[in-house]
């Protein structure tokens, strides 16, 4: 659990400076839990310059609770959490000295989203919360107050916890849990993840990764690894220590994440899928007539496919439905064995090809039209589909062919601003896997919608 926070100060001398604002959003690293925003008399006046900055005044204060006065919502606010902000260092010592003057220790885990910004964003010119919001496209209201701050840091902190492919931001979590005796049965790790699309990481007890999986309804794959009987299966219930998740609400990021993050992190239950996991490429080749056959065999990098499969029976199902769907001959697809006409010939369901009733030039032609299908080459096109929430909506960027990554959008601008595209966007490979999975999910072709730009 993250306590994520701003606090507006009167100003003035180092450690002599009192709160005159103060807003928490607990956030349990998809949603906020709870919140609490007020008002803080410090009983001191406010610099000039704060006043003009925040529009807060001595005035608006005089009926606010004192700093005491709200010091246990705070505690109760923050217990177990770790404490984020931008520049935590400001409103971390700022919150430890209001204590220190009532004889209490507040002794928490901070992060600051200057530094994370900084390594998950390098790129960016400038970190100042301003800035960052602006560029990435975060609705802001009410800057220079502790809820406005405070909330487009909750948006910035989610966005960040997107870019840390290697979870390192969730394993430091989870090694604080570690280091209060914080150990959840597998039922209790149950009861907290939800039925939805996403990826779920399970970690051992020194916080690292042991296996990545992908589903449609994640506390249901877990329960299966908790309640198998298979080798792999026992070795992750004697190890598991908890299950963190990410809700994609889109199935085709789910499997784009769980393919990239599996690569990245490397979890020694994975060690199948650390590897390419489409086995089986479909490629044309050209027999003595002049025909361009597809065959499918054995996946190599050194020739150039037209998509690929996890087995070969998933590829002759799908090779079913490109032959139907681009009206090409059983005999040059590979799935009737003859030297005469094709079965399909026979029923009358093929115009055929296979005899020399239609030319090679018009059938190579259905066949290029396959493989043009089926090319990212030259392509320019974001997938959209629907998000994690209700309001929210998910994209998937190829530029010039290449997959660049995916992102989590709420505004339309962001989608349609290219340059707040990139900035928001979640980078990530792309490579065989990659192709693949976007060839196959578009092949669906249902709930999704492309843009072309």
């Amino acid at each position: 659990m993250y306590a994520i926070l701003d606090i507006e100060t009167t100003g003035g001398q180092f450690n002599e400076e009192g709160i005159t604002e103060i807003a928490i959003y607990k956030y349990d690293g998809h949603e906020i839990v709870d919140q609490f925003i007020s008002l803080v008399n410090p009983e001191i006046p406010i610099q000039p310059f704060v006043v003009k900055l925040t529009g807060i005044n001595n005035a608006m204060l005089q009926s606010a609770p004192k700093f005491f006065e709200v010091a246990k919502r705070i505690i109760e606010m923050t217990n177990d959490c770790v404490l984020v902000a931008h520049n935590a260092d400001f409103d971390y010592r700022i919150l430890r000295t209001e204590f220190r003057r009532l004889g209490y220790d507040f002794n928490l885990r901070t992060l600051c989203t200057v530094e994370l910004s900084k390594r998950l964003l390098p790129e960016q010119p400038s970190h100042s919360l301003g800035k960052l919001v602006r560029a990435l496209g975060i609705p802001m209201a009410d800057r220079h107050r502790a809820s406005g701050d405070a909330l487009a840091t909750v948006k910035l902190f989610k966005m960040l916890l997107d870019k840390d492919l290697e979870k390192e931001i969730v394993k430091d979590f989870i090694r604080l849990k570690i280091e209060k005796g914080i150990a959840p049965k597998l039922v209790d790790i149950l009861s907290g993840l939800p039925n939805a699309t996403g990826v779920y990481y399970i970690h051992n007890e020194k916080g690292d990764l042991i296996y990545i999986g992908k589903s449609k309804n994640i506390k249901k794959r877990v329960n299966q690894h908790f309640t198998g009987i298979t080798n792999s299966a026992k070795k992750i219930q004697l190890e598991v220590f908890t299950v963190t998740y990410e809700e994609t609400g889109s199935e085709l990021i789910a499997l784009l994440k769980e393919s990239e993050e599996i690569k990245k992190n490397k979890p020694k239950y994975n060690r199948a899928q650390r590897k390419s996991i489409f086995q089986w490429a479909l490629y044309p080749e050209m027999d003595e007539n002049g025909y361009l056959n597809l065959k499918i065999q054995k996946a190599d990098g050194r020739k150039k496919e037209i998509t690929s499969f996890t087995s070969l029976q998933e590829g002759k199902n799908i090779l079913f439905r490109i032959t139907e769907e681009f009206n090409l001959c059983q005999k040059y697809t590979g799935l009737y064995q003859t030297k005469a006409a094709c079965f399909q010939y026979k029923i009358k369901e093929c115009d055929g090809a296979c005899v020399g009733t239609i030319s090679t030039v018009e059938y190579n032609s259905r066949v290029t039209a396959l493989i043009a299908k089926n090319s990212f080459e030259h392509t320019n096109m974001i997938i959209v589909e629907k998000g994690r929430t209700v309001n929210e909506r998910s994209a998937v960027l190829v530029e010039n062919g290449i997959y660049k990554g995916y992102v989590f959008y709420d505004l339309n601008y962001q989608i349609n601003n290219i340059e707040i595209l990139k900035n928001i966007i979640v980078p990530m490979q792309n490579n065989r896997d990659t192709r693949t999975i976007i060839q196959g999910h578009i092949r669906k072709n249902k709930g999704f919608k492309i843009i072309n730009f």
